[in-house]
């Protein structure tokens, strides 16, 4: 008969074995839809946002935009526009660039997602494209919801 010692040690160990494996099961199976503002760079009429998406809903969207707040240095909302991201693919990455008319990159300290104006795709619940959003900054900008 196995001792109560030898038990627990085979107990312990099938116990973190199985749950080492929970959050890489959990990471590849979670939808999600990935905005990451990757630059943003003076032009001609004024600021540009360049952002790369990626859809990990498990369906395409035909239609994605947001509403987002800019603010400036001194933290104050600048102003409120919408950036239509047209047609995102499952599964697929997208580069898309957004020409802000007379907003100084320099001045912008702060890019908030204040919700999805449109979030339409076949299967896709409306709701799906804030609540499954997760975003990163590759900027000194902050960025998120």
């Amino acid at each position: 008969m196995m001792s109560l010692t030898t038990s627990l040690r085979l107990l312990t160990s099938t116990l973190a074995m199985s749950l080492a494996t929970v959050p890489a099961w959990a990471e590849q199976s979670a939808p999600v839809l990935t905005l990451e503002l990757n630059a943003a760079q003076p032009s001609e009429k004024g600021c540009r946002l360049t952002f790369l998406v990626n859809n990990n809903l498990g369906a395409d969207l035909t239609k994605a935009a947001f509403e987002i707040a800019l603010f400036n240095e001194a933290g104050v909302v600048d102003r409120l526009t919408v950036l239509d991201f047209k047609d995102l693919p499952s599964g697929k990455t997208k580069v898309t660039r957004f020409d802000l008319a007379g907003a100084d990159c320099a001045k912008v300290s702060r890019v908030l997602i204040n919700s999805a104006t449109e979030c339409v795709g076949s299967g896709v619940e409306p709701a799906a494209c804030m609540r499954k959003l997760k975003t990163d900054t590759k900027t000194g900008i902050a960025f998120g919801v």
